[in-house]
């Protein structure tokens, strides 16, 4: 029977979620609604030490922090222009910048601190300082880029002023800049203008010069994490143990009580034979694990709903392969994609630009904006073999379809199905295969399944 708690007057004390702290003739004793005590998620402020320590010792930190800015480098770009020839020198010229690597740590800097930068290296054709606007009519030649983090930044300026057309963008910065060579220029404290820089924030309120780590964002969740993980491995650890059962053990001492156990527990294992007696027993008792699949469960769609990563990217699945309907998945790809238009192109142009305008740089000066030329991005993500078989299979069977009803003719279907760009989403493939052996596929398969290659 289950005991009541009385107060003083003999009455019982209701006192539990759903009641507030009230004596029994339901006057305040000085307690809160338990309700009211609830308070929203406070943001926990990280030092530098604290999220590079979170991103060293947590895996699901690192996937979450290296994973998005790996996937928006990885397959690269093109640069599209008439002249492919100059074009080509350009994505040459990116790749000796080791422009790829540079922008994936200006992201991964930006999602782990709270800001990744590029410095543009530049030789000039006049006696600058790095707090000067970089002049692109006196750029000469970019030798080098280097991604940095905010640590090396103690100062950063931003337009505050809301009616201007660069209403929260940063002016200018104070850097850091400890070189190993002391008589460097550039050594100790500089005033650098924006101009010289790429700068990538994910998340920062207005009139905060500092901005957020996105590992902040996730620290509560990432804490629940590591406790589900260290509360499974101990029941692991214990999740079978022996029970040995004597009617003399309150009698043994507990020396010798000890020596029996370190014994039994060294030598009980799968193939060994104990020697007992009549009236004792020894039995495998195992963990009660139920339920926690399900809490496990939770855990895992909190991280991938705060992250905004599916679990299984969050998991480690091989990067671009889609498997099935993984919708999921794909939606991920959107917002990459999305994030590659919106924040990586405007980069990517600035930096090309400066390419361009810069005299020594692919054959000379080059004015950009009289010059049709843009930067593709290489596509995100595949299918696997077999998901890529049945997706083909059933454009097919549509072709066959349009084409026995008049809807299409076998040319437009050789069009749609056969062009060049890869595999799409919408079924356009690119098998490097010519013109011929693409028709004689179509073909191959109309005669199989019994259809007509003439329009009806």
């Amino acid at each position: 029977m289950t005991k009541q708690i009385v107060g003083l007057n003999g009455q019982p004390l209701i006192n539990d979620f759903m009641e507030t702290k009230q004596g029994p003739s339901g006057h305040s004793m000085g307690g809160v609604d338990p309700f009211k005590k609830q308070m929203p998620g406070v943001r926990s402020q990280l030092s530098e030490y604290d999220l590079e320590q979170l991103y060293a010792g947590n895996s699901m930190a690192r996937n979450i922090v290296d994973i998005p800015a790996e996937d928006m480098t990885r397959n690269g770009w093109h640069i599209k222009m008439k002249d492919n020839a100059l074009a080509a020198k350009y994505e040459d010229r990116l790749n000796d910048l080791n422009a790829t690597k540079r922008f994936k740590d200006l992201y991964r800097y930006a999602r782990m601190y709270r800001a990744g930068y590029i410095a543009i290296g530049t030789n000039e054709s006049w006696n600058y300082d790095l707090a000067d606007p970089l002049n692109p009519q006196r750029l000469m030649r970019i030798p080098f880029l280097t991604a940095f983090s905010s640590k090396k930044v103690s100062e950063t300026k931003f337009d505050d002023d809301v009616f201007s057309p660069t209403y929260g963008k940063a002016l200018g910065l104070t850097i850091n800049n400890g070189t190993a060579d002391v008589t460097s220029g550039h050594y100790g404290v500089n005033q650098v203008d924006e101009s010289r820089l790429i700068r990538q924030q994910e998340l920062r309120f207005e009139d905060d010069t500092d901005g957020i780590s996105l590992l902040e964002t996730l620290y509560d969740i990432l804490m629940t994490m590591d406790t589900g993980l260290y509360s499974v491995g101990e029941i692991l650890y214990d999740y079978v143990f022996k029970v040995f059962k004597s009617p003399r053990v309150d009698d043994t001492p507990k020396e010798q009580l000890l020596q029996i156990g370190s014994a039994a527990s060294s030598k009980f294992r799968t193939e060994s034979t104990a020697l007992i007696g009549d009236d004792e027993e020894i039995t495998k008792e195992s963990t009660n694990v139920g339920g926690i699949n399900s809490l496990l469960d939770f855990l895992w769609e909190y991280l991938s709903g705060a992250a905004r990563m599916p679990k299984s990217v969050l998991k480690g699945q091989e990067a671009g392969t889609l498997t099935g309907a993984q919708y999921d998945v794909m939606n991920y790809y959107s917002r990459i994609a999305a994030d590659q238009e919106n924040k990586l192109r405007p980069q990517l142009e600035y930096l090309v630009r400066l390419l361009m305008q810069a005299s020594d740089e692919c054959g000379g000066p080059l004015d950009p904006d009289t010059v049709d030329w843009s930067i593709e991005f290489n596509p995100l993500w595949s299918v696997d073999s077999q998901t890529d078989a049945a997706i083909r299979l059933n454009n097919a069977q549509s072709d066959q379809i349009y084409i026995q009803n008049g809807v299409l003719s076998p040319d437009e279907v050789k069009e749609t199905r056969f062009g060049s760009g890869g595999m799409d989403p919408d079924g356009t493939v690119d098998d490097g295969v010519s013109d011929e052996e693409q028709k004689a596929m179509v073909e191959a398969y109309m005669k199989e399944h019994g259809g007509s290659h003439e329009s009806s």
